[in-house]
């Protein structure tokens, strides 16, 4: 019976002191993870989990112990045994969370069994028996020996890798170090009865009132140091998935509460602390949105598919993906709806972007259609009306040529300006570019034109140009005495612009007796595109042309 007893209480001892040493060791990671205070926080619940699991194991295992007479603990003796044991773990830990190297991890090993030692003989002085104890020399040796060499591999053990197969095999290496410590220390112990002793000091705790005291608290200490590896394990999973610009969410069931983490709430446009639940939702989202995500979250909550949808928030404007997954427990009752909030704003914008670029290409290629046909029409009317004033092939070529590379050039100007606009000094100079620079004298505000109306102005002063090189100011010999004043007004009330070109120094000129093509092309260009009027002035033997037009989108008067 009695051997019955002790085996009981061996197996528990053995199981308390693995379970201790799984949780020191799965906290000692935590010790590794951190920095600074948070680093010394875990230090000390790794060492107090480890410290109370091996105290524990020890006055467990001594519930089997039988001296023959009665036994007590003495209090303060068993406090210092526990402090013992916390301390060598702490110091052990400590090293081995540095950086890792054999010398360090045997130096660990070394210190972490020291402190089981210690904490075993300094908790074997707390007894209080009638019997005298005496021990083994060369089994108190061994039991160290046993209790440093389990320790170190361990340590080692834990070393290799942070799989949950390594840390069991090193919390059963710890658990046996402790225990096969124990044992081996037990049989170091003899024990001789003391026939002269008297009464026992009744002082101290009973064995048994203080080994149930003692795994009482040390299985709830070790069952908060699980729980709060847990928690923190969840805060650093939530960590990094805020780091990858992910927000979390949960809704518990069924209740449905909702718990949204810092990055969700920041992308709910929600300031820290403030109140928010599930049926906030509603004035967040548009209403069609709402109807919608109660279709979504019921198919989800049924079971019938991942709940996934994109909603675009109504203060922010933020376009928001939600996605989650149903979590049932292990009989598949539904626990939670837990899920990711990303923020697709920035895609939605790229579509909106994409969309309204092949818009504008379809505008631009409709404008390009229509530009090309009016190119070909006006072409075709230079060359009807080239060809009836023509005398011949060569002087049809000549003209019809000079035309079209007036054209090409105003096409050229407006291609550099994106063939929106194009300014009315940039087209003057253009046609005086042959010229010497003292052959004109131009004088005006800035004045932009339309594309269509840069074409018709681009025509009009080529055949001014032309005219003024063949009978006005520009045809004297050499250029001698020949020179062109180009004016322009800024764009009145009315959205009129009067431009004037005055020719000095040339020969005498006057009216012709027939409205050749330059001046049927002036007056066509000014009332049609350029939406005004063209007036010739002949007198004092020189051309006067006056032009009044309606630059851009000028309002007419």
């Amino acid at each position: 019976m009695h051997l019955h007893v002790v085996s009981i209480f061996d197996g528990l001892s053995f199981l308390v002191a693995v379970f201790a040493a799984w949780t020191a060791l799965d906290l000692f990671q935590q010790v590794r993870s951190h920095q600074g205070g948070a680093r010394l926080a875990w230090l000390a619940t790794a060492a107090t989990a480890m410290g109370g699991g091996i105290w524990s194991m020890h006055f467990i295992a001594m519930l089997g112990f039988d001296p023959g007479a009665p036994v007590h603990y003495d209090l303060i003796l068993t406090l210092v045994s526990f402090l013992l044991a916390a301390a060598g773990s702490s110091l052990a830990f400590l090293i081995a969370a540095g950086r890792t190297s054999r010398r360090r991890l045997i130096l660990a090993g070394l210190v972490m069994g020291l402190g089981i030692c210690a904490m075993h003989y300094v908790g074997m002085a707390a007894l209080k028996t009638s019997s005298s104890l005496t021990y083994a020399p060369g089994l108190v040796l061994a039991s160290a020996a046993v209790a440093l060499f389990a320790s170190i591999a361990a340590l080692f053990a834990v070393n290799q890798d942070r799989s949950p197969s390594w840390r069991l095999t090193a919390a059963l290496v710890l658990g046996l170090a402790v225990v096969g410590m124990h044992h081996v220390a037990m049989a170091a112990l003899t024990v001789t009865p003391i026939q002269t002793a008297g009464t026992l000091d009744p002082t101290g705790a009973p064995p048994l009132m203080l080994a149930v005291a003692v795994a009482g608290v040390t299985v709830l200490i070790l069952f908060l140091a699980l729980a709060v590896a847990m928690v923190d394990q969840r805060d650093k999973l939530i960590s990094i998935i805020d780091a990858g610009g992910v927000g979390y969410w949960e809704l518990a069931l069924p209740g449905q509460n909702l718990w949204l983490s810092g990055r969700a709430r920041k992308y709910l446009g929600l300031a820290r602390g403030e109140p928010f639940d599930a049926r906030d939702l509603a004035r967040k989202l548009k209403p069609e949105d709402m109807v919608r995500r109660t279709q979504t979250l019921e198919r989800a909550l049924k079971g019938d598919g991942d709940y996934a949808a994109e909603y675009q928030i109504r203060d922010s404007g933020r376009w928001l993906q939600v996605r989650g997954r149903l979590i049932r427990s292990r009989s598949g009752k539904p626990i939670k709806l837990a899920g990711v909030i990303i923020d697709v704003t920035d895609r939605h914008q790229a579509f909106a972007a994409l969309a309204a670029s092949e818009h504008r290409q379809r505008l631009l290629i409709n404008e390009l259609n229509h530009r090309v046909k009016n190119t070909l029409a006006t072409i075709q009317s230079i060359a009807a009306l080239t060809a009836r004033r023509s005398s011949s092939v060569a002087d049809f070529m000549r003209l019809f040529e000079a035309r079209l590379i007036a054209l090409s050039d105003t096409h050229n100007l407006l291609t550099a300006n994106g063939w929106e606009r194009a300014r009315l000094r940039d087209l003057v100079l253009q046609e005086f570019r042959p010229y010497a620079e003292d052959q004109l004298r131009m004088q005006g505000p800035e004045v932009t034109l339309e594309a269509e109306q840069a074409l018709s102005m681009g025509l009009i002063l080529h055949e001014l140009v032309t005219n003024a090189a063949k009978y006005g100011a520009l045809s004297n010999p050499d250029g001698a005495g020949g020179q062109v004043d180009v004016t322009w007004s800024g764009v009145s009330d009315d959205g009129l612009v009067v431009l004037d070109w005055i020719e000095h120094g040339g020969p005498t000129v006057s009216a012709p007796t027939q409205s050749g093509f330059g001046s049927r092309l002036i007056d066509t260009s000014v009332r049609g595109t350029l939406r005004g009027k063209a007036s010739m002035d002949y007198a004092q033997g020189r051309l006067h042309c006056r032009l009044e037009f309606r630059p851009g989108g000028a309002p007419t008067a």
